[in-house]
């Protein structure tokens, strides 16, 4: 016997499934490909070597890692109550704490399984340690007892994470060395990253204040945050600026002009919805696409010849 579908049911049905999309995140999975992708350009404009094998590996390990770090930091999230009103959290749509709890430490002993096999291949341990720091900051930003993120150090722990140590990383599995130039094309990586973050906050300021956690947004009041928005933006073009006229960055990195508009985009956006949760909350899906495009055209930058 077939149950005939309604359009109420279809109705539900699809509202489910926009709900774990966004769940899931797919666009988020970008600041696991970002600092890869520019820590390899480095390597590859500095050596002229690219080694396809350990980049694919590494790569799938930095989107388990994210995995990890997404459903993880939706548990620890319900124990405290901060994600009651979250329909789509993952653990309210599954309805079972402990089941996301051990997924996530699947994913995170999947991707060590990678690093593993590239230390292996290479014969050197300091990949995995520079894997462990950045999941030791992944998870002193919501993990109990630390849970930095509900004191508002979230962004700095994400500069680090995904800046100085992810693009490091990338560019240590590539060359086993370490350059100068790694560290600045990291500063962008990190400040873009952690931008992310920022304008994740805007939306939940009711719901932050419940549970007592202390966003920059929170700190900061909506109003402030969106002008300090045109800031952030702008440091990224500054800083690239800055570092080809010390010739650090090759003249082509001046590519990562052309994410300008999503920059102005997302600056512009806020400043009018700054105050109305409903209105901003997909602000942080024009800073992924700030963070994409900037760090891919960075990356095209220094692969191009020159």
């Amino acid at each position: 016997m077939t149950v005939p579908t309604t359009p109420q049911s279809q109705s539900v049905e699809k509202s489910r499934r926009q709900l774990w999309m966004a769940a899931i995140k797919p666009p988020m999975y970008s600041v696991a490909v970002i600092p890869i992708m520019v820590g390899t350009a480095v390597a590859f404009a500095e050596t002229q070597t690219f080694d396809g094998p350990i980049f694919f590996t590494f790569l799938a390990a930095a989107i388990l890692i994210i995995a990890w770090l997404n459903l993880s930091n939706d548990v620890f999230d319900s124990d405290t109550g901060i994600d009651v009103n979250k329909a789509h959290s993952v653990v309210n749509l599954v309805g079972d704490r402990d089941s996301i709890f051990w997924l996530s430490n699947l994913c995170l002993a999947v991707a060590f399984g990678g690093i593993g096999a590239i230390a292996w291949w290479q014969q050197d341990p300091i990949l995995i340690v520079l894997v462990l720091l950045c999941c030791a900051l992944g998870y002193i930003y919501q993990g109990p007892p630390f849970r930095l993120g509900y004191r508002g150090l979230g962004e700095i722990i994400c500069f680090f994470a995904f800046g100085p140590l992810g693009v490091a990383a990338a560019y240590y599995s590539q060359t086993q060395s370490w350059s100068t130039v790694t560290f600045a094309s990291a500063i962008i990586v990190g400040i873009t990253t952690s931008l992310i973050l920022f304008c994740s906050h805007f939306h939940q300021v009711e719901d932050d204040l419940a549970a007592g956690k202390r966003s920059p947004v929170v700190r900061l009041g909506t109003a402030t945050s969106a002008q300090l928005l045109w800031w952030i933006c702008g440091s990224l073009y500054v800083l690239t600026g800055l570092f080809v006229a010390l010739s650090l960055f090759p003249l082509a990195a001046l590519l990562i002009l052309g994410s300008l508009p999503f920059s102005f985009k997302l600056c512009r956006y806020v400043g009018i919805y700054h105050d109305q949760p409903n209105q901003v909350s997909n602000c942080k899906f024009i800073a992924v696409a700030i963070h994409f495009f900037s760090g891919a055209l960075l990356a095209l930058g220094f692969v191009l010849p020159h």
